[in-house]
């Protein structure tokens, strides 16, 4: 048997699984449209754990991160920092979310700021930020699946074909199952996905270099600027560094596929279990990526599409069955994300757009019928973009992330008791700041000073927020009292 035959077989295998545990979680849902979209709010630790991770880590760890280490060297690692924040964010933030969202039975971040700040205006413009720059990140995992699927058949089967193929799929059995689907189909991804990318790595290193020591040897002698700041380009200045950190850690965490899962779990203990352990899986998936990225540079030093170094590596080297099931987790790491964002994208949508404003009142059904609907809508966006747009995986995550970043003094106003309160006018004057100063220092003048755009315009949103919210009238005294009670009872009873 060819090996592309073996390859593409094994990762059609692989979603031959999905496609079952979609079916499954499908006769297990109730119909209640917290069930569809929440998960009943009763997701235990392991699952939860391994849905979050999943989430995180995407195509852009699989793929974009191997090739920004083929491309930048070993300053990635420097900018990994987020892998930490992530976990410190996740306990002291997203167990507070968890408080009020349990409490208050908020399903979305725009129900929870709208809330607070007694505005549907905030409502909106939170729904609106939070997908349009999720949907950046449903492009990120459709080019990963189309890549993987284009190079595992080599050449065979196109990388539009694959795209399409492996979003229907995702739509599919997100459709069928709902958040159960999702969050059944991660627990398989993220475990695939962790093992894949190690053995993977492992096996090309022994392969092309005699094991990961010699690997760096090699390195060391044939392309020492891989291991210098700020790189070969001269792209990881302090200033990326800190700005890729905050965009992928607060940015990332405040997407709404994110935020809608702390609002999913059975216990705040269960958040912060999550937040003590999440970086182990995080920081540690970044080994091997580096070891496929610094490799590559070694005996592929002219591709074309760095984002491709991984599957490209083992499509050349490695054994047909192993390739197959290393680019089944790939595609793992793609999918778990993608179902992920386009569960989110639906729940905004419909909840925050179409069931307050559009057709309040009817049945819980009839919502989901037309959270299906939006996913299908999606799915159309999200192919249109990855066919006729940029391959660039890790720049357009953190763009992702720099946008959703803007949604922070807004989120922070809600979680954090303070004398004073930001205000309605304060958060949108500062989200509409934020993105203005992100276009600007994106587009138009890109990273001013070394510094990247995230924090040019975080800055601006909270000074923005700040200036405005002491000129404006902050919320009524009951919401402030009632939901920043919540949150002291949380944080100083007993949790």
């Amino acid at each position: 048997m060819e090996p592309w035959v073996v390859s593409t077989s094994l990762i059609f295998v692989y979603l031959l699984v999905t496609i079952v545990l979609g079916v499954v979680a499908n006769r297990r849902m109730t119909g209640d449209l917290e069930d569809f979209l929440l998960y009943g709010r009763q997701a235990g630790f392991v699952v939860l754990y391994l849905t979050v991770v999943a989430s995180f880590h995407s195509a852009f760890a699989f793929l974009g991160s191997g090739g920004f280490f083929y491309t930048h060297g070993i300053g990635f690692w420097a900018a990994g920092t987020w892998t930490v924040l992530v976990g410190a964010i996740t306990y002291v933030l997203g167990s507070r979310i968890w408080a009020v969202g349990k409490r208050f039975g908020y399903m979305t971040p725009a129900d929870m700021l709208a809330d607070f700040y007694e505005s549907d205006a905030v409502r909106v413009v939170v729904a609106l930020v939070s997908v349009l720059f999720t949907i950046l990140y449903i492009q990120v995992q459709a080019q990963g699946l189309g890549y993987i699927v284009s190079v595992a058949s080599g050449g065979r089967i196109s990388f539009e074909v694959g795209t399409a193929i492996l979003l229907v799929i995702a739509a599919g059995y997100l459709m069928a199952g709902g958040l159960r689907a999702v969050y059944w189909t991660d627990v398989v991804q993220a475990v695939w996905m962790y093992v894949a990318i190690w053995v993977g790595a492992l096996v090309l290193a022994e392969r092309l270099f005699g094991g990961p020591v010699e690997l760096w040897r090699r390195v060391v002698a044939e392309r020492p600027d891989l291991l210098s700041l700020p790189g070969p380009e001269g792209f990881f200045t302090p200033g990326m560094w800190v700005g890729m950190s905050v965009a992928l850690s607060f940015g990332i965490i405040l997407q709404p596929h994110m935020m809608i899962r702390y609002f999913t779990a059975a216990s705040g203990r269960t958040i912060k279990w999550l937040g003590a352990t999440t970086p182990i899986f995080l920081m540690t998936l970044y080994i091997p990526a580096a070891l496929v990225g610094l490799g590559g540079a070694l005996v592929m030093p002219d591709l074309e599409v760095p984002d491709r170094i991984f599957p490209e590596l083992l499509f050349t080297y490695a054994p047909a069955w192993l390739t197959g099931m290393i680019l089944a987790g790939a595609t793992a790491a793609a999918m778990s994300t993608l179902d992920s964002i386009l569960h989110a994208n639906m729940t905004v949508l419909t909840r925050d757009i179409y069931q307050r404003f559009v057709s309040p009142g009817r049945d819980e059904r009839h919502y989901i019928r037309v959270g299906r609907l939006i996913v299908l809508g999606l799915l159309v966006v999200g192919y249109i973009l990855s066919v006729g747009t940029s391959d660039l995986l890790v720049t357009l995550v953190t763009l992702s992330g720099a946008g959703a970043l803007q949604l922070l003094p807004g989120v922070m106003g809600v979680c954090f008791p303070t004398p004073r309160p930001w205000t309605r006018n304060g958060v949108l004057a500062g989200i509409g700041a934020g993105l203005a100063v992100l276009y600007a220092t994106l587009v138009i003048w890109p990273h001013p000073f070394g510094m990247h755009g995230a924090i040019w315009s975080i800055s601006a949103n909270f000074l923005t927020c700040m200036i405005v919210s002491r000129f404006s009238t902050p919320p009524s005294a009951e919401t402030v009292a009632r939901v920043h009670g919540e949150v002291e009872r949380f944080v100083y009873g007993d949790g």
